[in-house]
């Protein structure tokens, strides 16, 4: 059987890389459960895991530590994978104030959330690829673990339409209706639908078109796929799958046994209440749950629906939630697809945390009243239950955390790189110098300025985010063109400063935490690290050689630690550092291979305009 997966690609594997997707195929022929790629800066991690892809030929699952990473994630493996469906799914949130209740205050804080619309379209995008074929790579954030909604419920409620299908007017309404689409009577926006006549202008949520149906004596007479924009015809189909624009989607008959269940749950909670003389918690439940009842048996959703998702789809108490995984397939009670977990020393930390921290706000909301207790099973996967719904996984790392070093079966070391390029020299030094009376922030400006002039870029890592904003206002009085990143700025906005950063639009980019794993900027030819001696998380060894990592794609890369002593941290990433350096000189000097540039086209990772293309 041929491959699903077409690797599209200008080069072919060189320097670590062959041994490296060898050893992994291997493995995973073999069976293994959890390999590592430890593959430093620049080595091409991204690359080599394509090609293991292609080779493996199952359905792959990607899941990176941040939303700004899995978009470069999602951009490079879509041009890896042209032919083949590569999909997007993180949090669609731009704003996420979650629902909490703070009982030494008495304050009820209700969910607030700005839902960014292109981010829910290629969420739904993932999902419809998963449920109508294989060859297809979903890279996500840790939200691939949180509750989605009963996938076989999704699929349930999709629309197949044919050509010269018998069907009447009122009946497809009907059915857009219940699926939980809008009907509109002017522009059909995503999730939309509008009837003029015997044409329905449907627009899925997954997609930037719309499609058009003409019927014919009770019959589809057409259907045609239309540009959004322009509304000019762009294909002409027999057949259409139209998908739910909602995740949490459920039938009548589920309603009506999950409100049948639903109030058993709550007379049983009010019995309990009122038991214990607690009757402002009763009275605030009984108010709240009743009306998301009525809501559900006029409407078939309420606000917060989620919150109900266990009586919605069947599950007992206890019971794991459906999420992204659960869209993936099985075979023989298996999971049957590739899970890489990239930055695995700060996603696998992340998985297993994500459960606690939930539980810990809704035991508040549970215990005064706020929702029934069945809402603690809206959540996201506890690690073991997310280690049951993946198959096989190959972590990707430069620095492998705990967690790899104990369960990998076998790692496969990529240290060095196709381009020849070794890992820059490390400079040390002093946050303050008492001899020139120069602070480093005196320091680092005039390294800034001298790569500026020479049109080279400069990453600068800062403890806090004030620190980082106030560094940024204080270069551009000195007429320096800079940035900074950190959580704050929206997702969208993170790719669009790093895309304005490696053209050129500024020099300098200062932040915290999110300029360290994975970040391709190969026009980087300092990373400047202030306060390398502050031992902690954010100048662990993991995090700064992390960070160090920044400048090991461009020939001229350096970098420099401010400290006033050398902690263990930098001590033993110096040592490491040392070590890659002199395999990668030795293996060059073999070889008599000289270093040159990574060189990577400068693109948009989204392409807001263009529409999932139809296979």
């Amino acid at each position: 059987m041929s491959g699903i997966f077409k690797l599209k690609s200008n080069y072919k594997p060189a320097g670590d890389q062959p041994g490296a997707i060898k050893k992994l195929v291997s493995g995973l022929s073999s069976n293994l459960r959890y390999q590592t790629l430890l593959g430093v800066t620049g080595s091409g991690k991204t690359y080599s895991v394509a090609n293991v892809i292609q080779q493996y030929n199952k359905p792959t699952l990607v899941i990176a530590p941040n939303k700004t990473l899995a978009a470069q994630l999602y951009r490079e493996y879509k041009n890896f994978f042209p032919e083949n469906a590569v999909h997007y799914f993180v949090s669609y949130y731009d704003y996420y104030q979650p629902e909490a209740y703070l009982p030494i205050t008495d304050t009820y804080i209700d969910k607030e959330a700005m839902i960014n619309q292109e981010i829910d379209r290629l969420r739904h995008g993932a999902t419809s690829a998963l449920m109508t074929r294989r060859d297809v790579i979903i890279v996500a954030s840790v939200s691939c673990i949180y509750n989605l909604g009963v996938p076989t419920s999704y699929l349930a409620a999709s629309l197949v339409l044919e050509k010269g299908q018998m069907i009447v007017r009122s009946d497809l309404i009907k059915q857009l209706v219940s699926m939980q689409f809008e009907r509109s009577q002017s522009n059909v926006e995503r999730g939309q639908f509008r009837v003029r006549g015997d044409i329905f202008e449907i627009r899925p949520m997954s997609e930037n078109i719309y499609y058009r149906l003409e019927l014919r004596g009770q019959k589809i007479a057409s259907i045609s796929v239309l540009d959004n924009v322009s509304q000019n015809i762009q294909d002409n189909l027999n057949e259409i799958i139209i998908f739910p624009p909602k995740h949490f989607i459920s039938n009548a008959p589920q309603i009506e046994a999950a409100i049948k269940n639903i109030k058993s749950e709550l007379k049983d909670r009010l019995a309990y209440f009122k038991k214990e003389g607690l009757l402002l918690e009763a009275e605030r439940l009984s108010r709240r749950t009743r009306y998301d009842i009525e809501m559900l048996q006029s409407l078939g959703y309420c606000h917060g629906i989620e919150n109900y998702s266990r009586h919605l789809s069947g599950k007992l108490s206890g019971d794991a939630p459906d999420s992204l995984l659960a869209y993936f397939p099985w075979k023989d009670g298996k999971p049957d697809f590739l899970t890489i977990i990239d930055e695995s020393h700060i996603t696998v930390p992340q998985i297993r945390g994500m459960y606690n921290g939930d539980q810990a706000r809704k035991k508040n909301l549970v215990q005064y009243g706020w929702r029934l207790p069945s809402a603690l099973d809206n959540r996201p996967l506890k690690f073991s239950e997310f280690e049951k719904r993946i198959g096989q996984v190959i972590f990707t790392t430069a620095t492998p955390g705990d967690f790899e070093k104990e369960y990998s079966e076998q790692i496969a070391e990529q240290v060095i790189r196709p381009t020849g390029l070794i890992d820059p020299e490390i400079e040390v030094r002093p946050v303050f110098d008492k001899k020139t009376n120069y602070s480093q922030i005196n320091d680092v400006t005039l390294e800034v300025e001298k790569r500026s002039k020479l049109k080279e870029r400069s990453i600068i890592n800062t403890l806090t985010k004030k620190q980082a904003e106030d560094l940024h206002a204080y270069f551009k009085e000195r007429g320096l063109k800079s940035n900074y990143l950190h959580s704050d700025i929206k997702t969208l906005e993170r790719v669009e400063i790093l895309k304005d950063f490696r053209t050129g639009k500024f020099d300098v980019l200062i932040g915290v935490n999110l300029l360290r794993e994975g970040l391709d900027l190969p026009e980087v030819t300092l990373v400047a690290i202030l306060d390398a001696d502050r031992e902690g998380f954010l100048r662990s060894e993991t995090s700064l050689m992390q960070t160090m990592g920044r400048a090991a794609r461009n020939v001229k890369g350096k970098i420099i630690l401010y400290a006033d002593r050398k902690t263990d941290s930098m001590k033993k990433a110096i040592k490491e550092v040392g070590r890659r350096r002199r395999k990668q000189l030795d293996y060059n000097l073999k070889n008599k291979i000289t270093p040159i540039n990574i060189s990577k086209k400068i693109e948009e990772f989204f392409n807001l305009e263009e529409a999932d293309e139809k296979k």
